[in-house]
């Protein structure tokens, strides 16, 4: 009875810390995405690889979604002809790099800064690094579902040969949860040239009147508490779980172990998949058995790869693009938090 008393002392004092964080990501994500046009973004992204990727690691700070809502704004960034790295470096860096998940971090972890900005750093250098890298690719059409790669415009320098009489069955976007291309809409047909790109409207909501914007918006902001509400749910319950239930020994023995701890903290980023909004809270619980460098590696890893994105990424990119992601982004987190361990612990 006293482990059930702790394990639910600890399920409500999480929830309780991460549902403001939660709630206010969810607002200000969804203003921004149906009342900000993205397209006038792409026009000053520079034309460097290494800069584009930077900059679109940066612009979470502009659209702060969690990994639940970065796919669709990528999505969208891609079939509106931005570039490969840049798209990538905001897939990447946006639900950890904006300042919600920031001040949640600190509130989290006001007692190792150190910490907080490591995870934005090291965040930001891994995205703008993998956006760097799928640069090399001038044409990301390969590495997209179907649906996307017809969406896209052809490069200039690599016009499609032989094709065209199937650009015409671009078929209907995903149908997610972002009401940016619209789940009852029209969605928008890209005929794979820049010109009929350029002449479509700016963004599908933005041109509708203020009042139905905002209905959307409302909207928008439900379903995205109805399905984050339930994995903060869920994460908090397996926190308090693992901490009750799994003998002391075991998780000492894990979290203690430069390596160890570092590839069972990833792989429970993995597996809880837990938003990025609240995940700092989530990982506090595990401050006093684990080291420093496997926390961070939970804070950086879950929000650029869990099983809930992967699903969402399927939706967007072939199954070997996001084995490439994995594979990069996973080697470079464990680097990076193996060095945390050997020299700032």
């Amino acid at each position: 009875m006293n482990q059930l008393n702790n394990a639910l002392t600890l399920f409500f004092s999480l929830l309780v810390e991460a549902i403001p964080f939660l709630l206010l990501g969810v607002l200000f994500s969804s203003t921004l995405l149906l009342f900000v046009d993205e397209r006038r973004l792409i026009q000053l992204v520079p034309k460097n690889p290494l800069l584009a990727a930077f900059v679109g690691s940066l612009i979470g700070f502009l659209f702060p979604v969690c990994e639940c809502g970065n796919v669709p704004v990528a999505r969208r960034l891609i079939v509106q002809g931005a570039p490969g790295a840049m798209a990538i470096g905001f897939l990447l860096a946006a639900p950890t790099v904006n300042p919600i998940v920031f001040w949640a971090t600190w509130t989290a972890f006001r007692d190792q800064p150190e910490l907080v900005f490591l995870r934005v750093g090291c965040s930001l250098l891994i995205a703008t690094v993998i956006g760097w890298v799928f640069s090399t690719q001038a044409d990301l059409r390969p590495l997209m579902q179907p649906a996307i790669a017809r969406a896209m415009p052809v490069p200039p320098e690599k016009p499609s040969k032989g094709k065209g009489k199937h650009q015409d069955s671009t078929p209907t976007l995903l149908q997610s949860g972002t009401f940016i291309l619209g789940q009852q809409e029209q969605p928008f047909r890209l005929d794979g040239n820049l010109a009929a790109m350029a002449a479509l409207p700016e963004n599908p909501v933005l041109s509708k009147p203020f009042a139905d914007r905002l209905r959307l918006m409302v909207d928008n902001i439900i379903q995205e508490l109805r399905e984050l509400g339930g994995i903060l749910i869920l994460g908090s319950a397996v926190a308090a779980i693992v901490q009750i239930a799994v003998p002391r020994e075991v998780v000492l023995g894990l979290g203690q172990g430069q390596v160890s701890s570092i590839v069972a903290m990833m792989v429970l980023a993995c597996i809880v998949s837990i938003c990025s909004t609240v995940d700092s809270f989530f990982a506090l619980s595990f401050a006093s058995t684990f080291t420093t460098g496997s926390l961070l590696a939970f804070l950086i890893f879950g929000p650029m790869i869990d099983l809930k994105n992967i699903a969402l990424l399927l939706s967007v990119f072939r199954t070997r693009a996001i084995v490439y992601l994995f594979l990069l982004a996973g080697q470079m987190t464990f680097l990076i938090a193996l060095l945390v361990n050997l020299y700032v612990s």
